[in-house]
């Protein structure tokens, strides 16, 4: 049976793989107990070690290898587990497509019905503040509110699941909405489903069909 912290390291690495982050870019974690583990900054994720991830509490003390801290951006990342018992998994990428539309400032309107995978009508984009400060943490908890999934101005994209499979799927399938309305606005203005539309399909995705943990239609 694979360790939590093996389960991140891979999600990580994943993340590069499947093109929706690079380098050392972006960040990860999961719970564990009263706490959290999270990848460790300035890292590659190709020679993370299990014994790099570090450990957090939900008071933002940490522990780990001498010489490593957590990610700048640890304070989203227990504000979140804080906020959200829902939550067992948070993925941060800096993806070509996310980073785009972050770097418009612009939200993800209701264009596909697969916008609804973060649980909502569409995936809005938190306002810009410095990175790994409190109040971008703060931008992120109202961007994230009844949501898997939302843009960082000027900056990336977080998915959280309820497990790090879940919240790989989220960032997966978002990455790929924010390319496709990338190019969809080279055509002009998107038609937009209405929001009658949207909560059919959201009502749908609450009984499996859709479901981030399985095949998508």
């Amino acid at each position: 049976m694979k360790s939590l912290q093996r389960e991140l390291i891979d999600a990580m690495r994943s993340m590069e793989t499947q093109g929706i982050n690079q380098g050392k870019a972006g960040n990860g974690s999961t719970r564990e107990q009263e706490g959290f583990l999270i990848t460790p900054s300035g890292v590659a994720y190709a020679e993370l070690e299990e014994t790099d991830i570090m450990n957090m509490t939900l008071d933002g003390q940490w522990s780990g290898k001498e010489g490593r801290r957590p990610s700048s951006e640890w304070r989203f990342h227990r504000d979140i587990y804080r906020e959200r018992p829902d939550v067992n998994a948070i993925l941060h990428t800096h993806g070509l497509g996310v980073s785009t539309l972050a770097c418009a400032n612009r939200s993800l309107p209701a264009f596909h019905y697969m916008v609804a995978i973060a649980g909502g009508t569409d995936i809005q984009c938190a306002e810009y503040a410095t990175f790994g400060t409190q109040a971008l943490s703060d931008n992120v908890s109202r961007a994230l509110e009844n949501r898997k999934a939302c843009l960082l101005a000027h900056h990336g994209m977080i998915a959280v699941g309820n497990s790090l499979k879940e919240a790989l799927t989220i960032a997966i399938e978002v990455e790929h909405l924010a390319r496709v309305y990338w190019q969809v606005l080279q055509l002009g203005v998107p038609e937009l489903l209405t929001t009658e539309q949207m909560t059919a399909v959201l009502e749908q995705f609450r009984w499996g069909y859709g479901d981030s943990e399985s095949s998508n239609s």
